[in-house]
């Protein structure tokens, strides 16, 4: 068993949040990607679509979710999907930290780990 720490001191600041990605981890071998992401207090994610399914699962704090024109509480234990192209971001207007992780997955990344597993097999 090998587990990847969290390092919350060394997040990175991309798409409007804090994160931490999932990959590289040379131990890994898995059809998708993910990232921890902190929503600092009174800033949102940015915006954007993107052609990989993905869902976030909200693990701390309270935050909206906005995407087509919708907007919903996200809450601890809530976990959403979005299709490939469909537009959403995260608002945290609250005065805590909104934690969630995010993880998403294509054709391709699949692809690749079904040559790894053949390979390491």
């Amino acid at each position: 068993m090998e587990i990847h720490p969290l390092d919350r001191d060394r997040l990175k600041h991309e798409n409007g949040l804090d994160a931490q990605r999932l990959l590289p981890w040379a131990a890994l071998n898995a059809p998708f990607e993910g990232s921890w992401c902190v929503i600092r207090p009174g800033t949102a994610s940015t915006a954007h679509a993107h052609h990989e399914y993905e869902i976030f699962i909200a693990v701390g704090g309270e935050a909206f979710l906005e995407s087509e024109g919708g907007r919903e509480p996200f809450r601890v234990g809530d976990v959403v999907h979005f299709r490939p192209g469909q537009e959403h971001r995260v608002v945290n207007e609250s005065d805590q930290d909104f934690e969630m992780y995010s993880i998403w997955w294509d054709e391709d990344m699949s692809a690749r780990f079904g040559a790894r597993h053949r390979d390491e097999a």
